[in-house]
């Protein structure tokens, strides 16, 4: 029996198989419900010449046909969708998207509204600096082949992200922007040539065959800069019109096409005006702009790509350690937790993991902000990105791919990206309907004027659709939030949530938890205090010698504090879980651990001076031997190094500071003082810290709360903006809307120096948008303005936009 193949990828169909789609009236077979579901897009999007043109050249039919299309079954693939699809559920999958062929804000809401409307669709972001876009999806309602096919539908391209690939593209649209513009300014030059001796000469000095024949030499050099260096703006002008949409292409397309034609019949007929010169000015003003604009962003997301492209593709791995040391070259994705890798000097550590041999510092200044080596010895952990500086280290792999804190780094950051704040939608939803009124406007404008005066009726009206271009509107907020999210990032602020840089600028309070936030959350050595016939040195070396084998935070911070190292040997003891450690030392029993358990030891009471230092709000540990007591110990939280400072700048600044705590009174109290908190409040639960934020909020305030993102959660979800800190695994599931990964808390006192500057400068954009549309609109419509002055105008205000942006960047005294 004869297989019929499949119409769309010519493999076998399956006699069971009934697949069929409607192409040029006849129902064709496919072998799968992706190359049905790949052929009914391409047909539904009217590409079905995709077809007409293969069939055409059956000897070689992959030849006549784009490739893209092409391969798109290829990505319905699970193997190969490994590299950049995660699956959210069963059943719902996310991709994540480079787009090629965006060019404004037009162009990601062209994309995300086409692509929303395909059934089995769970949502789709872009971010208009990255060009990156998020895509859900249900896998049983569409595949990714046709949601990519339904890109290229609307004239653009969607590939898998990855670093490399990004920067391919960015190459690629460098190259091809510059091309463009040598293509516009050498067409300007020779046609500015040709037009100066008609503007220079007077009546009579050029005679009418000279005067045809610049027009026609001018209109020749003009054809390919409208043809090839203005052919984006047509192409975008001509995709939004089919779709019945109105992009920031509209206006230019308009106006350099109605000024061109008008131009070639004033040529052909040897009469009116031509604009040849006004034309290719305007393309090649235009498009120096953009090209300066997309230079400017492509340096403004280079930090998240730069975190992309932080692991290497190969490392070393050592077989058979600590036995075995030979070496082998493997691929970063082939290693699993438990390898042991080699990391040279100068190479990128590859995972998370701990060092087991070896003595170095690691530069994580990309991950954390922290511009210092950190060091690094056997039992110090590691994180996969960072870069070994000093000498060799081993490393015992303990997370790998998707479950490292780069991967988490970049997942957050991309979710920061992708969803757009309230003030990004305003001002996209203002330009769209902005450049509605201006074709009307436009419209009226050139009816006027043919009335006026006719002659000026075309390049005033072109002027008019040029200038008022709503480029540097669309342009203010969306291009000072990704370079402002950059740069929290170089500092070790990570921006998880759009919103945040702009809630943050708002706050009116800062809520602090203590624990872990405001302090280190670890335990360590206060005071000694000697009441034997030891000194301090040597009471603490004793302890240290006690708790050599403890795991307790006491006895981790009492080694710690015992610098010395020189301590006495001790044995023949046991731990009593939840009171203490005893143990031989010389002939004499020795005990650490709770006071009333070591009394139990000796039976004398504490002396007066020791039962004031017992009696303080800290942890106290006793030391004696069977003869009386040794020292008291006294362990506390110890405060963050920056905490004091941060605090007395975030005052200055005008901001209300709260501590809010689980810790008694007496603790609380002592943190408060020590670092100038006037409001202050203890035994604080969960839901106690939520209430206290909530009745801060009925009364006015904005409130961005500071937290260690585990036991806080709740508050940090009531405050308007919440900041975590970012240790550990706690980080992958954060829920903040930013996280302090330095840990250094004079990053987020520049934080919100820098988002307080965003803010500014972003209504600086805004402001100047407005000013510079209401000071235009009326000039052009007077025919103050000339076309090229026009596309001067517009690219330059742009221009304006992005670089007030990207002062954001340059270090400031206070931030």
């Amino acid at each position: 029996m004869k297989h019929e193949n499949c119409y769309h990828c010519g493999l076998p169909v399956p006699s069971e198989v009934k697949l069929p789609v409607v192409i040029d009236a006849q129902p064709r077979a496919m072998c799968c419900v992706g190359c049905q579901a790949v052929a009914q897009a391409i047909v539904d999007h009217g590409l079905a010449d995709y077809y007409r043109h293969r069939d055409a050249l059956p000897d070689s039919p992959r030849e006549a046909v784009p490739a893209f299309l092409d391969g798109l079954i290829f990505y319905d693939h699970a193997d190969f969708q490994k590299s950049f699809v995660r699956e959210l559920d069963e059943n719902e999958r996310e991709a994540s998207l480079i787009i090629e062929g965006i060019t404004c804000a037009a162009c990601i809401w062209l994309n995300e509204r086409h692509v929303a409307k395909l059934d089995g669709i769970v949502g789709m972001e872009i971010n208009f600096a990255t060009r990156r876009a998020r895509v859900r999806w249900d896998e049983r309602r569409i595949k990714l082949s046709a949601i990519l096919a339904a890109i290229a539908a609307i004239g653009y391209r969607a590939y898998p992200y990855d670093a490399a690939k990004s920067e391919e593209l960015a190459q690629r649209e460098r190259r091809r922007a510059l091309w463009r513009l040598f293509v516009a300014g050498f067409g300007m030059m020779q046609v500015m040539m040709y037009a100066i001796p008609a503007y220079l000469a007077g009546d009579g000095e050029i005679t009418p065959d000279i005067a045809l024949l610049l027009r026609w030499a001018s209109m020749a050099l003009t054809f390919p800069v409208v043809m090839y260096s203005a052919a984006p703006f047509f192409r975008g002008a001509w995709r939004d019109f089919r779709l019945h949409k109105v992009g920031m292409d509209v206006p230019v397309a308009l106006g350099i096409g109605a000024a061109f034609a008008a131009s070639v019949w004033a040529t052909l007929s040897a009469s009116g005006q031509v604009y040849f010169d006004s034309i290719t000015m305007f393309v090649f003003f235009l498009l120096g702009g953009r090209y300066l604009e997309m230079t400017a962003r492509q340096r403004a997301v280079s930090v998240t790509e730069a975190l992309a492209r932080l692991l290497p593709a190969f490392t070393t791995r050592v077989a058979g350690y600590p036995q075995g040391r030979s070496l082998e070259r493997v691929m970063v994705a082939d290693l699993v937790p438990g390898d042991v890798v080699l990391v040279r000097p100068g190479e990128t550590i590859p995972a998370d993991g701990q060092v087991i041999e070896g003595v170095s510092c690691a530069n994580e200044s990309l991950l954390t902000g922290e511009s210092v080596p950190l060091p690094k010895r056997p039992g110090s952990t590691v994180t996969g990105g960072a870069i070994n500086v000093e000498s060799p280290l081993f490393i015992a792999v303990g997370q790998v791919g998707e479950a490292t804190r780069l991967s988490a780094i970049i997942r957050l950051m991309e979710r920061a990206a992708m969803v757009k704040p309230r003030i990004v939608e305003i001002a996209d939803r203002i330009a769209g309907r902005f450049i509605v009124t201006l074709l009307g406007v436009a419209l009226g404008v050139a009816v006027a004027w043919w009335f006026i005066d006719p002659s000026k009726a075309l390049w005033v009206t072109v002027s008019v659709l040029v200038v008022t271009c709503p480029c540097a509107l669309s342009l203010a907020t969306p291009i000072a939030l990704t370079v402002a999210s950059g740069v929290m990032a170089r500092a070790g602020l990570l921006v998880t949530r759009s919103h945040a840089i702009e809630s943050m600028a708002r706050a009116t309070h800062i809520v602090f938890d203590k624990t872990g936030t405001l302090t280190t959350g670890q335990l360590v050595l206060l005071d000694v205090l000697p009441m034997g016939g030891l000194d301090r040195a040597s009471c603490l070396s004793l302890a240290a010698s006690l708790e050599q084998a403890s795991e307790h935070p006491i006895g981790k911070a009492l080694r710690a504090a015992d610098a010395a190292g020189d301590r006495p040997a001790v044995g023949g003891g046991g731990n009593v879980p939840g009171c203490g450690i005893e143990a031989r030392q010389a002939d004499k029993t020795v005990r650490i651990g709770r006071p009333d358990y070591v009394a139990e030891l000796h039976g004398q009471p504490l002396p007066a001076l020791a039962e004031a230092f017992a009696a303080s709000s800290d942890t106290v540990v006793a030391l004696a031997n069977d003869t009386g007591w040794l020292a008291l110990f006294r362990f506390g939280d110890e405060l963050r190094p920056q905490a004091a400072a941060m605090v007395h700048a975030l005052r200055s600044d005008g901001l209300q500071i709260v501590l809010l705590t689980g810790d008694a009174e007496p603790v609380a109290f002592k943190v408060a003082q020590a670092l100038g908190i006037e409001e202050w409040q203890a035994g604080m639960s969960p839901q106690g810290k939520q209430d206290y934020v909530s009745r801060l909020q009925a009364a006015g305030a904005i409130v961005a709360m500071v937290g260690d993102g585990i036991n806080d959660a709740p508050v940090l979800a009531q405050a308007q903006v919440s900041v975590a800190m970012g240790g550990g695994s706690q980080l992958a599931r954060t829920q903040a809307d930013l996280v302090l990964l330095s840990e250094n808390l004079d990053h987020l006192r520049r934080g919100f120096v820098l988002a307080r500057r965003s803010l500014r400068i972003i209504r600086q954009n805004l402001l100047w948008s407005f000013a510079y549309n209401i000071v235009a609109l009326p000039l052009a419509m007077s025919g103050l303005i000339t076309p090229w002055m026009a596309g001067i105008g517009m690219s330059g205000s742009s221009l304006l936009v992005v670089l007030n942006s990207l002062r954001l960047q340059r270090p400031t005294e206070s931030g």
